[in-house]
């Protein structure tokens, strides 16, 4: 992999943090994300009303972030290689996929369900509109399955990738996101502590993705071909 498309892989991954970073942060003040998603339907579309334009932009921005773990995905299976390689590629495209398709629903859905739900002779189909889409794109695609796509391509990147040329402490810090994030597969089923662990290791996650990008903005790493090499590169 050339020096050039090393720092465009590093370009994309500090993006997705970045970008990830901002719009947690700026709809948990103006949205009170994720905490508003457990009140009424009613409560959460007359918030989404007040602040349509602000909320709908950093929804947007999560989209972008997500979507670019596509490019990074694919970028960093080339760099591992082999069966490996493709698998971290299919899951960077599965997990962007699955993430972008769950947060669009702010951007193109619930403006439209926000308006109906003003007239009275249809804020109930409204209300079940977006209690149908809240699930299925939110909960089930976009979260539970994100969370698992997602978990499952930071442990790939981190075996093939980050535990061999980066320092030992990035390879402990994938792991432990990634299995934070994975926590939240179970908060459909009522245990709340898990949403703490998964929000903890969404932002571990975002830590990772920045140092990883420091990393490979800085030298042009080269997979080694031994376990032993690997070893001795994350001491």
């Amino acid at each position: 992999m050339t020096t050039r498309t090393t720092r465009r892989l590093a370009a994309a991954m500090a993006a997705a943090a970045l970008l990830a970073i901002a719009g947690f942060t700026a709809l948990g003040s103006v949205f009170e994300y994720p905490q508003i998603l457990k009140s009424p339907t009613a409560d959460i579309l007359d918030l989404y009303r007040r602040h349509q334009g602000a909320v709908t932009t950093w929804f947007l921005a999560l989209m972008v972030s997500a979507a670019l773990l596509a490019p990074a995905g694919i970028l960093l299976g080339r760099l591992a290689g082999g069966s490996r390689g493709r698998w971290i590629a299919g899951l960077g495209v599965a997990a962007a996929a699955v993430q972008g398709i769950g947060l669009s629903r702010w951007v193109v859905l619930v403006p439209g369900i926000s308006r109906d739900a003003l007239d009275p002779a249809r804020t109930a189909d409204a209300h079940h509109s977006f209690e149908l889409v809240h699930t299925w794109l939110g909960t089930v695609l976009g979260e539970t399955i994100g969370y698992a796509l997602t978990a499952a391509f930071t442990v790939l990147i981190t075996l093939a990738v980050t535990r061999a040329i980066a320092p030992r402490w990035m390879t402990y810090l994938g792991y432990v996101s990634a299995a934070l994030i994975a926590t939240g597969v179970v908060i459909p089923f009522g245990l709340e502590a898990a949403t703490l662990t998964n929000f903890t290791g969404y932002v571990a996650w975002c830590l990772w993705l920045l140092a990883m990008a420091v990393f490979l903005w800085r030298a042009r790493p080269a997979i080694p071909s031994s376990p032993t090499a690997a070893m001795a590169g994350s001491s």
